[in-house]
């Protein structure tokens, strides 16, 4: 990890992210439901989740900011101890803004996932700016760090890790696992 990635991440106090993309490997699933109406669902990494509930036990707050509504998507923040989850809203500034707001931080404590154009605009005003693998190589041209798994596949692991180690949690994590 170089200095400038070590230093941001130190930083950190919340991990802001899209959701299709980055916690999903941007499928979506239209399956019947037992009335036959169509429903939306996707999957989501499961070591994704329990990363972030580490960051969660090491006061790192997390949030989503998704241009897509999903009930999915909704449960799986709540799983994962979201402190934040905003949908519907493909304009991201007006909700970044709010939740500094409301969180007291300022930018360089924020780091933000994302994938896509719609994306760039966040990553631009956060201290630390993450791409997934699978990002548009607009997206990872103006990233500090480029995840190695793409997302639905362990790019928010990545990330999470990625911030336990600059942090310093993350020999007390394996420790706790009897790894170390």
């Amino acid at each position: 990890m170089s200095t400038d990635i070590q230093t941001r991440a130190e930083r950190v106090k919340l991990l802001l992210m899209d959701v299709d993309g980055v916690m999903t490997d941007s499928k979506l699933y239209n399956v019947p439901g037992p009335d036959g109406a169509i429903f939306e669902t996707k999957a989501f990494e499961a070591q994704d989740g329990i990363a972030l509930q580490w960051l969660s036990w090491n006061g790192i707050r997390t949030g989503l900011i998704s241009g897509r509504v999903s009930p999915a998507t909704e449960e799986r923040a709540r799983q994962c101890k979201f402190a934040y989850i905003y949908q519907g809203h493909i304009e991201k500034i007006p909700i970044l803004e709010q939740i500094m707001a409301d969180c007291g931080l300022t930018s360089a404590q924020v780091a933000y996932i994302g994938d896509d154009l719609t994306d760039a605009v966040v990553m631009r005003r956060v201290g630390l700016a993450i791409a997934t693998a699978n990002a548009r190589p607009e997206v990872k041209r103006i990233a500090h760090y480029v995840t190695e798994h793409a997302g639905g596949q362990g790019a928010v692991r990545d990330v999470c890790e990625l911030l336990l180690k600059a942090q310093g949690y993350w020999q007390a994590l394996l420790k706790k696992y009897e790894l170390e």
